[in-house]
């Protein structure tokens, strides 16, 4: 019987060749707000843990070591107000995104299954229930939540509008992922990039959302933003301990483990605030003159009360603006890549450079 391959949407980001062709074409040269990829250094400190430890010649451990798990539990406790947690209830993985492609396998689900996501959402959250055969459903709503949901993603704050849930609306997820026997995890690599707030967003571990209640609930976080460590691929997910101790089992058998070095470089983006509040002050001056200059230019934000990106309108159809941005030599997300929707707005991503930035605010401003 001939093989059949998996059924999965094209790749979003090639419909935008074309689009980062024109930018490219622009006198001054391209500004790339399309992907959300860190651009400054990986700090000094990360960068000498990681080298302290390149002979690493014996094979790493899948959990974590000891000392990587204490300094996951102790960044909760310290960045995120959860402090009841023990190294049972983290594990490291390789960056966030494989976590959230492969979770829906990773737990047993198949056919017949469905995966909750939101309705404006990053789509690996989609691709992880294609891979296994399961159902994607969109909805923000939890009353409208099939009976037959077996994982809900909730994602706070957003990628890519950066909306924030607050306790209540987390609260509200929990008990229904509870009425409903699913996992309800939430994917939160962002939280400490809050615009409106000095305090981290809210997260899904929270004693006010879950009441000393861990089971069947998880969070989900990366480093690559806070710490500028994308290439590193250096996440973790935390939360229930019997949750955490199947992932352990599975990714025993399968090899999905960081690297001895990148875990050692954990410990030490996890132990130091500094270079984040640091990194924060670089994207709020970053926000702080993109914002205007869109605003000025004729486009509304909306959302984007936290995270790395700019949730933007003109009220027409999003590769409408993508075109005339890029016109500009901007390149930009369209919001179609992220939902139905969506597809009204383009997302703005802040990582670029100061001078980037700062020429992009420029055209905008001597816009036709």
């Amino acid at each position: 019987m001939p093989r059949t391959p998996l059924q999965l949407p094209d790749f979003p980001w090639d419909a935008l060749v074309p689009y980062g062709d024109r930018a490219r074409a622009h006198p001054g040269g391209i500004i790339d707000l399309s992907v959300g990829s860190p651009v400054d250094p990986t700090p000094d400190v990360i960068r000498e843990a990681l080298a302290a430890v390149t002979d690493s010649h014996s094979y790493p451990q899948t959990a974590g070591t000891p000392a990587l798990r204490a300094a996951i539990v102790a960044w909760y406790a310290r960045r995120r107000g959860v402090d009841d947690l023990t190294v049972a209830n983290v594990l490291p993985t390789i960056g966030s995104k494989e976590l959230v492609a492969l979770l829906p396998q990773l737990f047993g689900l198949g056919a017949g299954d469905v995966v909750v996501h939101p309705t404006v959402a990053y789509p690996t959250y989609a691709i992880g229930a294609a891979l296994v055969g399961a159902t994607a459903v969109a909805s923000d709503d939890p009353a409208q939540w099939p009976d037959s949901t077996k994982l809900i993603w909730l994602n706070s704050p957003g990628n890519p509008d950066g909306s924030v849930l607050g306790t209540e609306r987390l609260t509200a997820a929990v008990t229904r992922a509870r009425e409903l026997g699913a996992i309800v995890v939430n994917d939160e690599c962002y939280a400490e990039f809050m615009w409106t707030d000095d305090r981290p967003a809210p997260s899904i571990l929270d004693p006010r959302v879950i009441a000393g209640q861990r089971d069947s609930v998880l969070s989900v976080y990366s480093l690559s933003k806070q710490s500028n460590l994308a290439g590193y691929r250096a996440g973790f997910v935390a939360g229930c301990s019997d949750l955490i101790a199947e992932l352990v089992a599975v990714r025993k058998h399968a090899g999905l483990i960081p690297p001895a070095p990148v875990q050692a470089a954990m410990i030490a983006a996890l132990a130091d605030d500094a270079h984040v509040a640091t990194q924060r002050e670089l994207y709020r001056a970053r926000r702080a003159r993109l914002a205007p200059a869109l605003e000025g230019a004729g486009y509304r934000i909306d959302e984007s009360a936290a995270g790395l990106y700019l949730w933007v309108t003109s009220g027409r159809d999003c590769w409408a603006d993508v075109a005339d941005l890029a016109e500009l030599g901007i390149l930009v997300a369209p919001g179609q890549f992220y939902g139905d929707a969506a597809t009204r707005h383009v997302r703005v991503a802040l990582t670029a450079t100061d001078a980037a930035i700062e020429r992009a605010a420029t055209r905008l401003a001597e816009r036709d």
